[in-house]
């Protein structure tokens, strides 16, 4: 495809006018300038547009109203069809690029790296009491996922979407049949696709705030249970021979308190249930919950129960 910047920076916006100023003021004030903003909306009134407007003669900007809204990740979907850029810097309305440089440092590792995809350190901004707290990649986490992408599913080391770039091939678009799991399994493509590089400094703020959708449905079993089966089904089963992504499934079932295979059938919806989430869910009824609550025992039964699968696949000879 033909490309006119180097950077597409996609926002995908929606009614918080405070917060995409705030971003959108920290784009203004960037050193590289060798980028373009792509603001999608689905707000259902004119308050981003008029906004968006204001900021016209600071930099290139792209603004498409969604009629009607595509609803998240659909809108952050329309930032990448629209983007022309060689990258696309994904950064939600209510996130914010932490300094003048963050840019160029992602543009930096850009060229030097020839990474197809990268990601920063980041610091969570509580919004309403002001608390920061730093995170940073750890090589720990970073030779892991190098070693085995399929850890990202148990344990999202890269963070929010806004702390990532990739490189802009219009191929690859977040599933929008998820929401809970949808940036770490679209990670798990990316790691599966090519090579990574971590950015080590925390270039971008992250703000947390009620409006945000992995607080409104954390520990809801009408979404965790059918979105985490969708996944399991779409990478395959061979990715719980990992004994840490066997323990992310394991604590879902335990953090969820499903007991019984009728309970998966109540939330799940049309995803097929493999034989093996039935086999954690009884060897989990087995024990009382008091008793799964209980880090090292809970711990020491997952351990049990993937040897005891694994061993079962190796007789099946699958």
């Amino acid at each position: 495809m033909s490309t006119t910047v180097f950077i597409s920076i996609c926002i995908p916006a929606y009614k918080n006018t405070d917060y995409l100023r705030r971003a959108l003021d920290a784009v203004a004030i960037q050193t590289f300038r060798d980028f373009e903003v792509v603001v999608t909306d689905d707000s259902p009134d004119e308050s981003v547009a008029s906004l968006v407007k204001t900021y016209q003669h600071q930099f290139p900007l792209r603004y498409q109203r969604n009629i009607p809204a595509l609803g998240s990740p659909g809108n952050w979907n329309a930032g990448i069809h629209l983007a022309s850029g060689q990258w696309i810097k994904m950064m939600h309305d209510d996130d914010w690029f932490a300094g003048a440089n963050s840019l160029q440092q992602f543009a930096e590792a850009a060229i030097q790296t020839n990474a197809p995809f990268l990601y920063s350190g980041y610091t969570h901004v509580e919004e309403a009491s002001g608390k920061q707290l730093t995170v940073l990649p750890l090589s720990a986490d970073i030779n892991g996922l190098r070693r085995n992408p399929d850890r990202i599913i148990a344990f999202n080391v890269i963070g929010h979407p806004s702390t990532t770039m990739v490189r802009n091939d219009q191929e690859l678009f977040y599933d929008e049949n998820l929401k809970w799991l949808v940036d770490v399994e679209y990670y798990h493509r990316l790691l599966r696709q090519g090579p990574f590089h971590a950015i080590l400094a925390p270039i971008v703020n992250i703000g947390m705030n009620a409006h945000q959708i992995t607080k409104a449905v954390f520990r809801q079993p009408e979404v965790e249970i059918p979105e985490n089966l969708y996944v399991l089904n779409k990478l395959g089963l061979p990715i719980l021979r990992s004994a840490t992504v066997y323990d992310h499934f394991w604590r879902m079932l335990r953090n969820l308190q499903v007991r019984d295979k009728q309970t998966l059938e109540q939330y799940n919806g049309a995803n097929q249930i493999p034989k093996v989430i039935c086999t954690m869910v009884n060897h989990q009824r087995r024990w009382p919950v008091s008793l799964l609550k209980i880090g090292p025992f809970s711990k020491t039964l997952m351990l049990l129960s993937w040897l005891w699968t694994g061993i079962t696949r190796q007789r099946q000879g699958s």
